[in-house]
């Protein structure tokens, strides 16, 4: 009996030794393969963002008055479209008006010079009774309309200002929205040459009254970086012989002193050579705009400058 005895025990003692073993060498693989199993792959960086490009500052075109003088814009905007240098709003006075009203329509500065090329003096020019100007000015309005495709102010494809006198009271008013032919109008109706314009309860004469170039409004609209082109006539070196030139002559004088505080607000400042081209002189048109483009030409390196610093 106690053999048999001994011999489970014996039975069972090999048994524990053999469960002691088989789990010390469980463990040791076990702990074997948390040593050697490789490190968990690190995860895949993300590529760099490509860095987004520098916004340029928004360039406004403040665009003076001179009447005929104002072919010269033309000139401006050709080198500006040819260096590939964007406008991003136009404010504008008398003949810059018009020329900015045009071109912020959408049509270039190769269409506005085959415009020039082909207008006709009489079709802009309605004259009428001689009471409170030559010229009633509703064909200038008729001419804008139809070239800007009858839109209003805010519907055009860029942004534009006109800017115009209020008779009453001699303060400046800068058109945004509204019939383009008749701000137009507005800002073009020198006294006694163009009669006033009634817009609701007021009447307007030309914006050269009281901004011959409109850079603060420019920068009124948003503009960060403002080119102004002055076409304004200086006064003349002898006394006029008419009461027409005396009165021009009175607007060269009054433009030249308002211009001297406006024009320091300006980023760039072309001034075409246009001697010898007066306001009246339609017939100059060709030689106005090629002074706008020399003008502009040289102005350029000084923008693109310009246009690099501010980014």
């Amino acid at each position: 009996m106690s053999n048999s005895i001994k011999t489970i025990d014996c039975a069972a003692s090999r048994r524990q030794l053999l469960g002691r073993a088989l789990a010390g060498g469980l463990a040791a693989g076990l702990s074997a393969c948390s040593v050697m199993a490789p490190p968990p792959p690190a995860p895949t960086p993300e590529p760099p963002k490509p860095a987004t490009p520098p916004r340029p500052p928004r360039l406004g075109l403040a665009l003076g008055g001179g009447a005929a003088r104002g072919f010269a814009h033309i000139g401006v905007l050709q080198v500006l479209e040819e260096a590939g240098i964007k406008v991003d709003l136009l404010a504008g006075t008398s003949a810059g008006s018009l020329v900015a009203s045009l071109y912020a329509s959408g049509k270039s500065a190769r269409e506005l010079a085959q415009l020039a090329e082909a207008m006709d003096e009489g079709a802009i020019t309605d004259w009428t009774f001689p009471m409170r100007g030559l010229i009633r000015g509703e064909a200038l309005a008729r001419y804008v309309r139809q070239q800007t495709g009858g839109r209003l102010i805010e519907q055009l494809p860029l942004p534009l200002g006109v800017v115009a006198t209020d008779l009453y009271d001699g303060s400046a008013v800068l058109f945004r929205s509204g019939d383009v032919g008749t701000a137009v109008r507005a800002s073009s109706s020198v006294p006694a040459v163009f009669q006033p314009v009634k817009i609701g309860e007021r009447e307007y004469v030309d914006g050269g009254l009281v901004s011959p170039v409109p850079v603060r409004f420019a920068r009124q609209m948003g503009a960060e970086l403002v080119l102004a082109v002055d076409i304004s006539e200086p006064p003349q070196p002898k006394p006029p012989g008419d009461a027409m030139r005396m009165l021009l002559q009175t607007f060269s004088i009054m433009g030249r002193s308002i211009n001297q505080f406006e024009l320091k607000d300006a980023d760039v400042v072309v001034r075409p050579r246009l001697d010898g081209v007066g306001g009246a002189d339609f017939g100059a048109r060709r030689r106005s705009i090629q002074a706008g483009r020399e003008a502009a030409l040289a102005a350029l390196p000084q923008l693109r400058r310009l246009l690099a610093r501010s980014r």
